[in-house]
């Protein structure tokens, strides 16, 4: 009884751009990053689930070929409201600095806040893992870390400095566990990600 939470891979979009349930692309080096994930991943997935937008559909089709891909909105990314797209640098200080100072409670203007990212990507994990079979997940390191945080109790404001999710993580949930272990699987390094402002 597992669950296999899979980021997607390298998205195209440049670095320092703030992006969350925007639809971008992927990167040319989207096959082999596919490549290595599959190599973590046993035969025989029972159910496939993935947040709509493409840059984790297309790898759930990829990594699953032939089987029913279900779409879960609950498993999109932080919405990132009217900052969708901007580069950080670029998003006034009055506007972000509220959120710098309480990201998990304070809303994005115009999206959400990571409370509201927690609430729903817990939710649907829990459903999903109350159904049992082997299920794999391809989603968002914003979802990783919510779920991650959730079987482990971590504080939402210390989950980035407790899990290190890069793209193209693979992080395999038992569930049979006393309390939910989890072990990662595939977790390669990549280029540094931006969050905030580099000011």
């Amino acid at each position: 009884m597992h669950i296999y939470l899979i980021r997607h891979t390298t998205p195209l979009i440049e670095k320092g751009t703030c992006y969350g349930q925007a639809d971008i692309g992927l990167t040319a080096t989207f096959e082999e990053e596919a490549k290595i994930i599959r190599q973590h991943l046993p035969p025989g997935m029972q159910r496939v689930y993935s947040s709509p937008l493409q840059r984790c559909r297309k790898l759930a089709e990829r990594l699953f070929p032939g089987q029913a891909i279900h779409l879960e909105h609950d498993l999109k990314e932080i919405h990132c409201g009217n900052w969708e797209l901007q580069p950080w640098n670029d998003i006034p200080r009055e506007e972000i600095d509220p959120w710098m100072n309480d990201f998990v409670n304070v809303c994005i203007p115009g999206g959400e806040s990571y409370v509201h990212l927690f609430t729903r990507a817990t939710r649907c994990f829990d459903a999903l893992a109350a159904s049992g079979g082997p299920t794999a997940i391809v989603t968002h390191g914003g979802v990783v870390r919510s779920i991650l945080a959730h079987i482990t109790q971590t504080p939402l404001h210390a989950s980035f400095s407790a899990f290190t999710v890069h793209y193209g993580c693979v992080v395999k949930i038992d569930l049979q566990a006393p309390g939910l272990s989890y072990e990662i699987l595939s977790n390669i390094p990549t280029a540094k990600e931006q969050h905030q402002p580099s000011r």
